[in-house]
């Protein structure tokens, strides 16, 4: 057994799947996984206290550069001599990829494969037939409007189910856009998945009066790089199923 730190709600997905998680000694405030009851919270993934993390001794620290603003918290883990896994993916290939190395970095390769194999399978099961692909705007934040971009996870899962990104041709991962740029770039759908929001309010992206079909779906599905991808990429196939195209 490892004594393990998880400083973003993604990494501690995965110990949890990889039944670990009350292996996590120090985890951030968002990770809501099962198991880490033990766990002591250190604050949110961009407001780490890294003090209170050595705190706990912990073996491996799993860190992220995910999250816009993590490469401090990343420097003061080196600082402070912590052994440190950070992981970065932007594509459902990588994300699979890191459930794979954190399996092997935590002593559980076997069980990081068949996790990362059967969500690959889970997958590729939920691709859709449509006249053509939809085209999807997901929203991470409304004012100003932030939605996720080429070098998004959130891309390649659209992919996987015979959609695509409506913003597949803007650079980055997310960018901000004004009103008109969304209507430009003419979604079929566009997924409320705001970051850190107590409460989604989808009506408030209808009340821009695109004309467009808005669905909520929580940021756990969309906005973690892990295997809860799949409630994601589930939620999506059934709005998608739901759209009428012209």
């Amino acid at each position: 057994m490892l004594r393990l730190a998880s400083l973003t709600s993604s990494n501690s997905d995965i110990l949890a799947a990889l039944g670990v998680a009350d292996w996590v000694v120090a985890a951030d405030s968002h990770s809501d996984a099962p198991g880490l009851e033990g766990a002591l919270r250190v604050g949110p993934d961009l407001n780490i206290d890294v003090a209170a993390v050595a705190s706990t001794r912990p073996e491996l620290v799993l860190a992220s550069l995910s999250v816009p603003g993590m490469e401090r918290v990343v420097a003061e883990l080196q600082a402070a001599g912590l052994p440190a896994l950070v992981l970065d993916p932007v594509s459902v290939a990588q994300t699979l990829a890191d459930v794979r190395a954190v399996g092997v970095a935590i002593g559980r390769g076997e069980e990081g494969e068949r996790l990362a194999r059967d969500l690959e399978r889970q997958l590729a099961g939920l691709r859709g037939e449509f006249s053509r692909p939809p085209r999807v705007i997901v929203e991470w934040w409304p004012r100003p409007i932030i939605v996720a971009t080429q070098e998004s996870w959130v891309t390649e899962l659209l992919d996987l189910l015979g959609a695509e990104n409506a913003l597949a041709d803007r650079e980055g991962r997310s960018r901000p856009l004004t009103l008109e740029e969304v209507r430009a770039a003419r979604p079929d759908l566009i997924v409320c998945s705001w970051c850190g929001a107590k409460r989604l309010r989808p009506e408030l992206i209808e009340a821009r009066g695109l004309g467009v079909p808005v669905v909520a779906i929580h940021e756990s599905g969309l906005g973690r790089p892990g295997p809860r991808l799949l409630e994601g990429a589930q939620a999506l196939r059934a709005a998608l199923d739901r759209l009428q195209l012209g």
